[in-house]
């Protein structure tokens, strides 16, 4: 088939940047693609963060076309055309937040004789604003296929198109940040931690949903048990830094936490999930987590909360712990359940024996099928689940 893929790659940074380079390189495996991108993403009055990081090609696409103004419906209007002109099968777009709603929607109406199938990273916003619903529906209502990566994400996705035709498969495993694969020993001889000393990571951008706060306040319960265990708070904590100094002071778990803020490049990611035992996600909500993913590429065994897909990617005792949400004390328990019988667990067996489930081989499959289905004009197609 002939496929051209919208959406932010390298050098632009974060975790969709991450898999839209991932899901190109899968399917230009068996197919023809087009990368398109971004020539720019966030104007800057919205985004005053750097937005790329040239400092690691892993994730480099060759041939990516950086030809998208998100905010110039005159550049949009040449982009289509320019993607007529490639006559393709489908064309998949990435959706993730409203904020891209205009562009998408201009780009629908242009290419209305172009199927057009949309990854739904996430169907409504983590962090939910006046209109978000509406921008949303404006957008993935046009379309002619969805990918759904959790069953949250699923039901939503039904409220706005109840007769929507769409796959429901799980986030792939990230295994591209194992770049020099390094032992655990290894990557704690640079981070200079004990080869003895438990190890709790908490990776990613720091934000209210994410539950980092609970994280902390069960902290004290696991260091009465076990006195020498280590959270490191590894990401870029935005305006709320000082709550959460705050917090730990407040807790007084100053000695058992080292945090390392700031945007993480790609190259540095393997040396903190190499040196750790257990990765935490205490969200709030959630629809899906490519923390989750890498966490598995690194086979690592996770403790998550139960909300959004969380729970469909992890089984609970074999690849990690599955808690209740906004609960300290059964995120402590899991960590000392951890540190107590983990070792008595292969962890890393039992994530390998989900490696197929998780492949992007078998995401592409799935997006195959859709793509052959909804040009064939096949109604209802034949959901899949994970």
């Amino acid at each position: 088939m002939r496929i051209v893929l919208i959406g932010p790659v390298y050098p632009y940074k974060g975790g969709i940047a991450h898999y839209t380079s991932l899901l190109c390189r899968a399917l230009r495996e068996r197919h023809e693609v087009f990368m398109i991108s971004y020539k720019m993403q966030y104007p800057k009055i919205l985004f005053k963060k750097e937005q790329k990081d040239y400092s690691n090609k892993s994730f480099q696409v060759e041939d990516t076309r950086y030809w998208i103004n998100t905010a110039n419906p005159f550049n949009l209007a040449a982009v289509a055309h320019k993607i007529k002109k490639l006559t393709p099968d489908a064309v998949i777009l990435q959706w993730w937040h409203p904020y891209f709603a205009p562009c998408y929607w201009i780009l629908e109406k242009l290419l209305r004789r172009t199927k057009l199938i949309i990854t739904c990273h996430n169907v409504f916003p983590h962090e939910r604003f006046p209109m978000d619903r509406f921008l949303t529906k404006l957008v993935l209502r046009q379309a002619d296929g969805y990918v759904v990566q959790s069953h949250l994400d699923e039901k939503d996705l039904l409220t706005i198109k109840a007769d929507a035709d769409y796959v429901v498969t799980p986030h792939p495993t990230y295994n591209a940040f194992r770049m020099k694969g390094m032992d655990r020993e290894e990557a704690r001889r640079i981070l200079g931690i004990d080869s003895a000393v438990p190890m709790l990571l908490f990776f990613g951008f720091v934000r209210e949903y994410k539950g980092l706060q609970y994280l902390l306040d069960a902290l004290p319960e696991v260091r009465a048990r076990f006195s020498d265990i280590t959270l490191w708070v590894v990401g870029d904590f935005g305006d709320d830094k000082g709550r959460y100094l705050e917090q730990i002071e407040r807790n007084h778990v100053q000695d058992s936490i080292r945090l390392v803020e700031g945007y993480v490049p790609d190259q540095e990611v393997e040396k903190y999930f190499a040196a750790a035992d257990l990765v935490a996600l205490p969200y709030v909500s959630a629809t899906q987590s490519g923390i989750v993913q890498i966490a598995y590429g690194f086979e690592k065994p996770v403790v998550v909360t139960d909300v959004g897909g969380l729970p469909d990617v992890v089984r609970d005792g074999e690849t990690g712990y599955v808690v209740p949400a906004c609960d300290a004390h059964a995120i402590a328990d899991a960590v000392i359940r951890f540190c107590t019988e983990g070792a008595e667990i292969d962890w890393q067996g039992n994530i390998r024996k989900q490696a197929q489930e998780f492949s992007w081989a078998t995401m592409t499959e799935r997006l195959e099928r859709l793509i052959t289905a909804v040009n064939a004009g096949d109604k209802p197609f034949q959901h899949e689940r994970n």
